[in-house]
């Protein structure tokens, strides 16, 4: 090992060891060291995807362990109403807007995940969730997304000849964040997994690629040898006394 290399780790000690002690004692939180420094911004070639497949609690959850997904959160669109909030949603339905890196992950799979996540033949909602703002829609970045996203629909169509899609394919025009207390909604119902990610903050909640994908570990809609993997690490995590996960 380097000197470089061992003086990193003697910092990420150090700072771990002093942010669990403030925690414990102090209840200060003090954002994980290893987090920060695992820290990757987005490429520049990066691109938003927005869906609505109805409640975005879960739906969030569907895209977070895909291979190529940067982030995720959760928010607002396709409707008129300035500034829509949870209780006063208007004409907009929920949604979940996917960052993504298409040289490692094309928007046909976000599509097929789109699809296979919620029943789009289903009318002014989603199983137990009824409502206009849980309705179906694919959202569009221009010309060739629209015609992957109706020719997606039509092959949709084509496989359940006895009812209607009634998948909405329209632009995107604004997409409105959704509160704070909705983001990571599945991760936040497992305070443990928060613990290991070292309590972060609702922003860097949001920007986390590890907290996407333990949002969808949690929700259980990893693939089945990703599930296993990631319980291994955090099983190693605990067997070795050091409560840190830095990449799942």
């Amino acid at each position: 090992m380097n000197p470089a290399e061992t003086g990193r780790r003697l910092l990420l000690v150090s700072l771990s060891l002093l942010s669990l002690f403030l925690n414990s004692a102090l209840a200060v939180r003090i954002v994980n060291p290893a987090i920060l420094l695992t820290t990757t911004t987005p490429p520049q070639s990066a691109r938003v995807a927005v869906f609505a497949l109805g409640s975005f609690w879960r739906s969030e959850a569907a895209f977070g362990c895909l291979h190529g997904v940067i982030r995720t959160s959760v928010g607002y669109a396709g409707g008129s109403k300035l500034n829509p909030e949870y209780r006063n949603l208007g004409d907009h339905a929920e949604c979940v807007k996917v960052e993504y890196d298409p040289r490692k992950i094309h928007y046909s799979k976000l599509l097929e995940v789109f699809w296979a996540s919620h029943d789009s033949t289903q009318v002014f909602g989603q199983g137990p969730d009824v409502g206009n703002q849980y309705r179906s829609i694919i959202f569009t970045n221009g010309t060739m997304e629209a015609r992957l996203a109706a020719a997606s629909k039509e092959r949709e169509q084509a496989k359940s000849r006895n009812n209607i899609i009634t998948t909405k394919i329209q632009p995107l025009n604004s997409f409105y964040p959704a509160e704070s207390e909705h983001q990571k909604f599945e991760l936040k119902r497992r305070p443990f997994l928060l613990q290991l990610i070292g309590n972060l903050g609702e922003e860097e909640l949001v920007k986390s690629t590890l907290a996407m994908k333990l949002n969808a570990y949690a929700a259980e809609l990893c693939a089945p040898y990703i599930q296993k993997n990631i319980d291994s690490k955090i099983n190693d995590a605990v067997k070795k006394g050091w409560p840190v996960l830095r990449d799942v």
